[in-house]
């Protein structure tokens, strides 16, 4: 495979934007998981199809759970919504007790 090579900002934030090119030949799209590795000075950007195993930090379990509401039916996604206003409104109860 040959190096493509590509310079890009980094803005306030610490965003940068990785070219359509480059996300369509890593197969990238909107709401999909990666996983960024610093390894000898360097940042490698890795597209993840699923959560690796054994890893449930808080950071992979909310990358996951975005990628997958994606692909749910509007039932399936109200029914979470209802589950954790419930969550959270029972919380919030306890946190008065």
């Amino acid at each position: 495979m040959k190096e493509q090579k590509n310079y890009r900002l980094m803005d306030q934030k610490g965003r940068i934007l990785i070219p359509k090119e480059l996300r369509d030949a890593a197969s990238l799209e909107c709401g999909g998981i990666i996983r960024l590795v610093l390894m000898n000075g360097c940042i490698l950007i890795k597209k993840v199809e699923l959560i690796e195993v054994g890893d449930q930090s808080a950071d992979a379990v909310e990358a996951y759970v975005r990628a997958a509401i994606k692909t749910m039916p509007d039932t399936v996604r109200l029914g979470l919504i209802q589950d954790l206003s419930t969550l959270i409104n029972s919380g919030d109860q306890h946190e008065h007790i």
